[in-house]
């Protein structure tokens, strides 16, 4: 990259640790540093929703889709808007709607008030781990974008320095610093997208008569996918809409319910179909390229044989010109921020909140804030130490949100609109479904999945008999009727 390129990247950057100090001075408490005030608009909310939900993850792995199957891959976040819109209808009002709530922090503070103390500690740690998770998938995003992109910086170098600027930000500012800045770079990134990255990369690679003669007629389909593949992301991603410890912190931080469910709306269609379509068409660019050979410089010629994933950030570099390069990899790297600072957040409101506040007295709102901070920080170098040791980032991230939703999907359903469920049940159908899960992906090679399922599918029916044959066997407190407001 030219020098020019290196500065506005790095003064964006700057930018962005500056916000994380801002709200640093600013914060005072629990209260901003994990629900931003609970006063919160919904275009911020919904900006932040949508970043947060697509980020880098969703960024990178939408280009290594478009490389792979084309314009079919933009399917997977067209579950992202079902998602969205539907607990928007469902979800929001039963928790922003019930005065009960109107103190939580955090997703397990749900099942406390519905079950108990022993299952929301449960739910505590499967959500902090599976944010662990995502943090390190969104982080391994930003490394390969800039491994891919800055000529002599390996991957375990770019690790480390995404690693660094993400947590920095995040420790000083909280969930105020998050949504401030997620609004920012999802601006930055629709900017960069609309006005820099389609435009530039369409024009390099010779227009659509070139895509037509260079690529499969099925890589210009919406139908190159299979049921299969539909049914694995539908199910993987459209529950974690329900489950998302990042978007009951959003829901909490909304000043009511007609805002978080606009805020929602908004965010769906975000999703499906503005960056989808953006998504997979950069990384269909990306493969027209890698064809014609515009990477052979890179020693690329067998992009195709290696990681997909790769064909976006060498697509930028190869096609933007001096100054244009550092604006669209400041786009890139918004989206990568936007998502890891939202996870460790809910990690960090998992293990201090659900957990440590179980066993420690905080005196004050300071000492409570330091403390989280701290927490903050040691999730964010173990994610980073996690990245270092895998290697692709969809699968990464789709890990993560399997092991969320097989794990707490079924007992947060069943504790809003089923009057049997009870405590026994939630915390069996928890542990079960998301070690189901755990254990069926370490165990069962993809290729070898009965009908090609994904693991989730399993661990997510298992853990919906267990609640229902728990949940009509075991005799027991029943949980609480939700008061709608």
């Amino acid at each position: 990259m030219h020098i020019i390129d290196i500065l506005i990247f790095v003064v964006y950057m700057i930018t962005m640790l500056g916000i994380g100090f801002y709200f640093y001075r600013k914060n005072t408490g629990s209260e901003d540093y994990y629900v931003g005030g609970r006063n919160m608009s919904s275009w911020h909310i919904g900006l932040s929703v949508v970043a947060t939900d697509v980020g880098g993850g969703f960024s990178v792995g939408l280009g290594g889709l478009g490389f792979v199957m084309g314009l079919s891959g933009s399917w997977m976040l067209f579950t992202g808007l079902l998602g969205a819109w539907i607990a928007a209808v469902v979800l929001i009002p039963a928790i922003k709607g019930n005065p009960a709530f109107a103190k939580f922090y955090t997703f397990p503070d749900i099942f406390g008030y519905f079950y108990d103390k022993k299952t929301a500690m449960l739910a505590g740690v499967i959500s902090a781990i599976g944010y662990t998770g995502f943090s390190s998938s969104q982080i391994l995003a930003g490394a390969k974008l800039a491994s891919g992109t800055f000529v002599d910086l390996d991957l375990n170098m770019a690790l480390i320095i995404m690693g660094v600027i993400a947590v920095a930000y995040t420790v000083l500012g909280g969930i105020k610093a998050v949504i401030y800045t997620d609004t920012v770079q999802w601006i930055v990134l629709m900017a960069g997208l609309v006005f820099i990255g389609l435009p530039v990369s369409y024009y390099a690679v010779g227009g659509w008569d070139a895509i037509q003669a260079t690529v499969q007629p099925e890589m210009l389909s919406f139908t190159n996918i299979t049921w299969q593949q539909l049914v694995n992301w539908a199910v993987t991603i459209i529950p974690i809409w329900f489950v998302a410890m990042t978007l009951y912190q959003r829901i909490y931080a909304s000043r009511d319910v007609k805002t978080a469910k606009r805020a929602w709306m908004i965010a769906g269609l975000f999703e499906w179909p503005v960056m989808a379509m953006m998504g997979v068409a950069l990384g269909l660019m990306a493969k027209v390229a890698a064809d014609q050979g515009m990477f052979d410089y890179l020693e690329a010629e067998n992009i195709s044989q290696t990681d997909p994933e790769t064909g976006l950030p060498m697509l930028l570099r190869t096609v933007l010109p001096v100054g244009l390069m550092g604006l669209m990899m400041s786009a890139y790297f918004s989206a990568v921020l936007s998502t890891a600072d939202s996870c460790l957040m809910a990690a960090s409101g998992n293990v201090v909140s659900d957990l440590c506040s179980k066993f420690i007295d905080f005196k004050d709102h300071q000492s409570f804030l330091l403390f989280s901070q701290g927490v903050t920080l040691a999730i964010g170098v173990l994610a980073v130490l996690l990245a270092l040791s895998m290697e692709n980032v969809l699968s990464l991230m789709l890990y993560s949100y399997a092991f969320l939703v097989s794990g707490l999907f079924v007992p947060i359903i069943g504790a809003l609109f089923w009057k049997k469920a009870n405590a026994t049940a939630a915390f069996w159908a928890m542990l079960l479904g998301g070690t189901t899960t755990v254990a069926v992906t370490l165990l069962v090679p993809a290729a070898q999945m009965p009908l090609g399922l994904d693991a989730n599918i399993y661990g997510l029916g298992l853990s919906l008999i267990v609640f229902v044959l728990l949940s009509n066997i075991v005799k027991g407190k029943t949980v609480k009727k939700v008061k709608y407001g």
